[in-house]
């Protein structure tokens, strides 16, 4: 019986990140036998109409399908601000809620949907304070449920490789670095003029917090200290964000990491973005350093026409993170250690559900919990437990931003606290 068991995925948010990376990684999760039903829940029909017509993914997944909320006989324009809430109520319990929305909306909809006993999966970072992340592990864990997060770099297997290494102390202790991942122009004219505003997020929050994640990943090192300096402008619609960020993070051992952030990759340039993490670690005598070219993965394409993300024919086509390839069954299958990232996180609720099938309720969740916590203490999927430096690392950056730069400090313990360094 177990083993003929799916589960039902509920994505909510019918945006940028579900049509790249999370709709194809579940429709191929479905007909591998993992999922089974599927459920967009947007807040208007817009951009659900525009998933069932993309032609790439019909191409992809012929004859998969998923149900659409609002219905599609609702003006495409009429907003339905909770209709989320009705949908995951009706949901059997312990199925699969994935959170793809903007930053600032995480915290509501992981506590409606474990209000409703869902497992979540949600896009980096969880939530933008400490406080409730803690909130969220400590319910989830108690009504065994799983909780993961969307740092996919800790699948890309170059993190894997230096984290086990590292680990080795082949490398030394890490002493300064840098990284930079700035998105495209073109995402000014997307629905982020509308989220993506000075006074919610920045460039570093948004992005920068993958590589911060992955240092930490790779070195286990505790960020102690923050400084983010930001550049605001106007998207198109006049609201004003920063378009750019430059930060700086200190560790535990003295070691700093500068990170560059922002949305302004030249739109007609090769790569999708720029991207790149170097490490330089202090050893006896000597050196050792971790260098990852996260843009240009060694694989160039030049078409006969503009094929690439804006329109361009010379493109870095690297088929690490995602990209759809033929394979032995109908359609094209998602690879990548995107995709291995949201399916390693549908495996393992998929597995939970299964290992427990038949049991008492209060064996049921023993076993849940035990599952829970090993998936905590290896450290691979992000969760709540294992990845909760993030939220302090976005309130210290949110503190610092909004104080022109100033240092922010993390202080550990039972109670972490974030504060301005002179305050």
């Amino acid at each position: 019986m177990g083993k003929d068991l799916k589960i039902d995925v509920c994505i909510v948010g019918g945006g940028m990140i579900t049509n790249d990376l999370i709709l194809p990684s579940v429709y191929h999760l479905q007909r591998i036998g993992v999922v089974g039903k599927i459920s967009i829940c947007a807040l208007n029909n817009g951009p659900l109409r525009e998933l069932k017509d993309n032609a790439e993914i019909k191409e992809a997944f012929p004859g998969q399908d998923f149900e659409p909320y609002p219905a599609f006989d609702n003006p495409p324009d009429k907003k339905f601000p909770d209709l989320f809430k009705k949908v995951l109520s009706e949901m059997p319990p312990r199925q699969a809620v994935i959170v793809a929305v903007p930053d600032q909306f995480h915290y509501d909809i992981v506590m409606e949907a474990l209000k409703y006993d869902q497992h979540i999966l949600c896009v980096k970072p969880l939530v933008l304070k400490h406080t409730q992340a803690m909130e969220i592990e400590k319910l989830a864990l108690k009504k065994g449920l799983f909780v993961g997060i969307e740092y996919h770099k800790r699948f890309d297997r170059r993190s894997l490789l230096a984290k086990r290494q590292y680990a080795k102390g082949h490398f030394g202790d890490f002493a300064m670095g840098e990284a930079k991942l700035v998105e495209p122009y073109y995402y000014r004219h997307s629905n982020f003029q509308n989220w993506f505003t000075a006074d919610q997020t920045d460039p570093f929050v948004y992005v920068g917090c993958h590589y911060v994640d992955l240092v930490y990943f790779i070195t286990g090192l505790k960020p102690v200290e923050i400084s983010v300096s930001g550049i605001k402008g106007k998207f198109p619609n006049g609201n004003e964000g920063f378009m750019w960020a430059n930060g700086r993070v200190r560790y535990e051992n003295g070691a700093i990491l500068s990170v560059i952030d922002g949305l302004g990759y030249p739109d007609a340039a090769a790569g999708s973005n720029d991207q790149c993490l170097v490490m330089y670690c202090e050893g006896k005598g000597k050196t050792g350093l971790i260098e990852h070219d996260d843009q240009d993965r060694g694989v160039k394409h030049t078409y006969l026409e503009g094929i690439g993300c804006a329109g361009s024919m010379y493109n870095y086509v690297s088929p690490d993170f995602y990209r759809l390839v033929p394979w032995e069954g109908k359609g094209f299958k998602p690879i990548g250690y995107g995709y291995d990232s949201v399916a390693a996180s549908i495996e393992r609720m998929h597995k939970i559900e299964t290992e427990t099938v038949g049991l008492e309720a209060s064996e049921s969740l023993k076993m849940r919990q035990t599952l829970i916590k090993e998936t905590d203490e290896r450290g691979i999927i992000a969760t709540p437990a294992n990845s909760f430096i993030n939220e302090l690392v976005v309130e210290a950056a949110r503190l610092s931003i909004m104080n022109d730069g100033e240092w922010a400090k993390i202080t550990y313990g039972k109670n972490p606290t974030v504060k301005l360094r002179n305050s």
